[in-house]
């Protein structure tokens, strides 16, 4: 079965048929399937001649899979049924959807939080498998969770060596930290980037230990790779056209909804690929991940095997490699590079500056509403009186064309924890489970504007929309959360703990964002469960 793009709507449809005749008239089609670097201009070419690898994984990849079967038959013969994966963004983002799709349980550490981290740790460590996965070899949180599993697994009595797996690039950091210490090393394509690598190592490997069939991914992805050189009933051209299109446009914030669909996650991998593919220079398109379409003039919804303005259908393995060209595709139509990611180091820079200080630079709060405390700058010269005026204000501030962007770093599982009855229905679990929820923020300010609100958990969304936050236009809004944290975590060999390190990167981006002059305001929760409640409360009055 290959993939198949459709629309709903009229506009949309004429603009990418129109799109997509003009880039098959120059040859777009078959450049970009024949790995051209030079489609983007000549300042993105030293980039694009070394991220076109992803092009042909659905080939290259299956090299992988002898070896990868391997470690398989070990894993099981050994009993090791918890496979954790460590890893931010592209290393993450797949396999999850990969593991979800395919209903096989993963534990995803893609946070600096340390009630999460723990949670994993206290899960049946006697029979844990770890997958660490960098890119780079030198990802702050990743090496935090090797530290942190190491020295678990010794206290344990158990060999590192036997239960940590690495995958990452050739000559990284992590490559050669991972040899010394005598770990499995699977070595991921150079020539594809973080946001691209769906179908390396990076998501194979963790996705094959949990048991999804990864040798049918690469076989819909090659189901579907002969269309993509084709300037007819080529969906990865039809795709990125619509995209590229509507956004120029002005129909730039691109709603993703997936709930007939049997892949399971799949707008949160698209959400990382589009923005931070596109959000630079001024420029790009917002991805708005799990919220039900508004009626902003300026949304295009797209539906994962769902109605929408348009509808992407098709396999998992096949979906990834037409999003990966379609996004390609619209940052030809929107000029930009779409393989560069410029504003994405720079919380990272901010982050290593913040821990390097004796103390946190946390400031003065401007207001205290119960166990929630208020740092930043809100519009008007008036002090704030409560809460909910807060969020008032910052609903107020979205400009016509604008949204709000909601970041917790808290421990997106929390809820989960949130007391129910004995007896309670699967309704009611999920309504005590709802009512302990962040996320749930997002839901009740999002029906008391006509603005996209999004929502992503941190750090994990450092790594997917923080390069359209601070590269991307300037019309957004943004509210952090952060919270008191009770047990802390050490890390072995560094000189902070994961609290400091989670709050020192929501200070590190917080100062990237204001350095912008993009208005962002903190929420601290000095006692996480009350403070949640008390943000759900203070929404209900807004």
């Amino acid at each position: 079965m290959s993939v198949s793009v459709t629309f709903g709507e009229e506009k949309p449809a004429e603009q990418a048929a129109e799109t997509a005749r003009r880039l098959a008239a120059e040859g777009v089609h078959e450049a970009l399937a024949a790995g051209d670097p030079t489609l983007w201009g000549p300042e993105a070419e030293p980039e694009a001649a070394i991220r076109l690898g992803w092009l042909t994984l659905s080939r290259t990849s299956r090299e992988l899979l002898p070896e990868l079967g391997k470690l398989v038959e070990r894993v099981r013969a050994e009993g090791l049924d918890h496979v954790v994966l460590a890893g931010m963004g592209g290393s993450s983002l797949a396999p999850e959807v990969i593991t979800a799709t395919a209903d096989v349980p993963l534990t995803v550490l893609d946070t600096t939080d340390p009630g999460q981290v723990r949670r994993a740790l206290d899960d049946r460590l006697d029979r844990t498998i770890l997958v660490v996965a960098s890119k780079s070899g030198g990802t702050v949180e990743t090496d935090s969770h090797r530290r942190i599993y190491e020295k678990a697994f010794r206290d344990a009595g158990i060999n590192p060596a036997e239960r940590i797996i690495v995958v990452t690039d050739p000559e990284s950091p992590l490559e050669q930290t991972a040899r010394d210490a005598g770990y499995q090393v699977f070595l991921a394509d150079p020539n594809v980037g973080g946001r691209y690598s769906a179908l390396t190592a990076f998501g194979l490997v963790p996705s094959a230990l949990a048991g999804a069939d990864v040798e049918r991914l690469l076989d819909d992805a090659a189901a579907v790779q002969p269309l993509l050189s084709q300037a007819e009933g080529n969906p990865g051209l039809d795709l990125g056209a619509a995209l590229g299109a509507a956004a120029l446009s002005g129909r730039d914030k691109l709603v993703l909804e997936d709930s007939l669909s049997e892949i399971n996650g799949l707008p949160d991998w698209i959400e990382q690929l589009v923005a931070e593919s596109t959000g630079k220079q001024g420029k790009g398109i917002l991805p708005v991940v799990g919220a039900e379409p508004g009626e902003a003039g300026d949304e295009l919804v797209a539906g994962i095997d769902s109605d929408g303005a348009l509808t992407v259908s098709g396999p998992l393995g096949a979906q990834f490699l037409v999003w990966e060209y379609a996004t390609a595709v619209a940052g030809r139509v929107l000029g930009i590079d779409p393989f560069d990611q410029p504003n994405v180091a720079e919380s990272k820079e901010n982050t290593g500056k913040l821990l390097d200080q004796p103390e946190l630079p946390v400031g003065t709060p401007i207001l205290v509403d119960g166990p929630v405390e208020v740092y930043g700058e809100l519009p008007g010269s008036e002090a704030p009186k409560d809460l909910s005026d807060v969020f008032t204000r910052l609903l107020e501030a979205i400009p016509s064309d604008g949204y709000l962007a909601i970041m917790a770093y808290l421990d997106r599982e929390a809820a989960f924890d949130a007391p129910h009855a004995e007896g309670a229905s699967f309704e009611e679990m999920t309504e005590a489970w709802s009512a302990a929820d962040p996320a749930t923020l997002r839901a009740q300010l999002a029906v008391r504007t006509e603005r996209p609100i999004t929502f992503g958990w941190g750090p994990r969304f450092l790594h997917s929309t923080g390069q359209y936050h601070k590269g991307g236009p300037q019309n957004g809004v943004f509210l952090q959360i952060t919270g008191a944290v009770e047990e802390d975590v050490e890390v072995p060999g560094k000189p902070y703990t994961l609290g400091r390190l989670q709050l020192a990167q929501a200070l590190g981006d917080q100062g990237a964002l204001a350095r912008r002059g993009r208005p962002t305001v903190r929420l601290h929760l000095t006692d996480r469960a009350a403070g949640v409640a008390r943000l759900l409360a203070a929404a209900r009055e807004v």
